[in-house]
């Protein structure tokens, strides 16, 4: 891991929400490995990580100089992300799911610097939810956990959702989160797997499980094909392996051999934070961590793994490599932010940054595609 630590410079909007405005008013502080921004020129990769508790969405970017610059943008309980180039940025908040597209063209830059300039063209009311993750299917409609109603789903121009699978331990289709189902793992277009915090068919069942109940369940065949997790989150598909974070431990890895029955949960790196958020670019993974939260993400073996290290938890963003198992790079917040749920990649952008969809800056981008010539 890369010892020095710089600060990185913000942008930022100013803040149209309660939570977003006191983490704005209050100590936040961005420090970074030396290597960061290399590392992310060398992926030629950004990256887009959320954070409900401040109400902000965080785009990573470098400037023509090489520094790290953060722009910050408000967004009322920001959640789960997708990026694609082809559909953008996917975002679940506290009652939309929205579709921040990219204004720009390949050689235009917003205010002279910016090469992504996202804004939401697309947003659906589905009342609250508590989406967790998002994709998008096969007709680029965006596809959610939909937690409280322990279910996936879809969009829809008429309902608040449309549900489109459950848990077959799930009993009715009701507003209860039962299991707290939190995460989605899609195969290209299509939901392959998702975890949950348990089986449990009863309100709010899942806090009474936190610390072994979690599940990995693929969606096709609706089976259970890893158990005995704590609070899992962020299953992926890399590389021909299903990643997940075990947040209740702090640690990444994969379900091996579930191809045979129930597979086993292998862990690969421990890192010492509440896991939440992942993506990947070749042979790095880039993990969000959150410091444990008062009495819900407490008491877990986290706790105990910590302290065997002599660690604080962190909050931030690790980079790791999987063929050495270690944190090659970092972003770390310390103050008045503690918690990050999702984390997305974004190729080929180096400067990215996003407009709040209730903000004035956003009302006065006006695109439009260019005319054809005259014939």
């Amino acid at each position: 891991m890369a010892q020095d630590q710089r600060q990185a410079e913000s942008d930022s909007q100013k803040p149209t929400n309660q939570n977003a405005a006191q983490a704005a008013g209050a100590r936040v502080e961005f420090s970074f490995s030396s290597g960061l921004s290399s590392r992310l020129a060398s992926l030629n990769i950004s990256l887009a990580f959320s954070s409900y508790q401040s109400g902000l969405l965080y785009m990573l970017g470098r400037n023509p100089q090489g520094g790290l610059q953060i722009y910050q943008s408000a967004f009322p309980k920001p959640m789960g992300l997708h990026y694609s180039p082809e559909h953008g940025l996917i975002l679940g908040t506290h009652a939309h799911i929205m579709q921040l597209v990219n204004v720009l063209e390949p050689n235009q830059r917003y205010k002279g610097k910016y090469d992504g300039c996202f804004v939401a063209r697309t947003s659906y009311t589905t009342g609250q939810l508590d989406a967790h993750d998002v994709g998008v299917n096969e007709q680029g409609k965006p596809v959610f956990v939909n937690t409280r109603f322990n279910c996936l789903a879809t969009v829809s121009s008429r309902h608040s959702f449309e549900p489109i699978w459950r848990p077959e331990f799930i009993s009715a289709l009701v507003n209860e989160d039962r299991c707290h189902l939190n995460g989605l793992a899609m195969d290209g277009h299509t939901p392959a797997y998702v975890t949950a915090v348990s089986r449990s068919d009863t309100i709010d069942g899942w806090r009474d499980r936190r610390s072994n109940g979690g599940v990995v369940i693929e969606v096709q065949s609706n089976r259970v094909i890893c158990e005995g997790l704590s609070m899992p989150h962020s299953p992926r598909l890399h590389n021909g392996e299903l990643w997940i974070l075990n947040a209740g431990t702090g640690e990444l890895g994969v379900v091996t051999r579930f191809e045979e029955g129930m597979g086993e949960f292998q862990p690969r790196v421990f890192c010492p934070g509440f896991l939440r958020g992942l993506a990947f670019c070749g042979r790095f993974a880039m993990v969000g961590l959150s410091k444990p939260r008062h009495k819900r993400f407490e008491g877990l073996a986290l706790d105990q793994r910590l302290q065997d290290a002599d660690s604080e938890p962190w909050c931030g963003v690790q980079i790791i490599d999987l063929q050495t198992a270690t944190c090659v790079d970092w972003l770390r917040i310390d103050g008045a932010v503690s918690e990050i749920y999702d984390v997305a990649a974004m190729p080929d952008l180096v400067w990215p940054m996003s407009l709040a969809p209730t903000s004035a800056e956003a009302a006065g981008v006006i695109t439009f595609p260019p005319e054809e010539p005259a014939s």
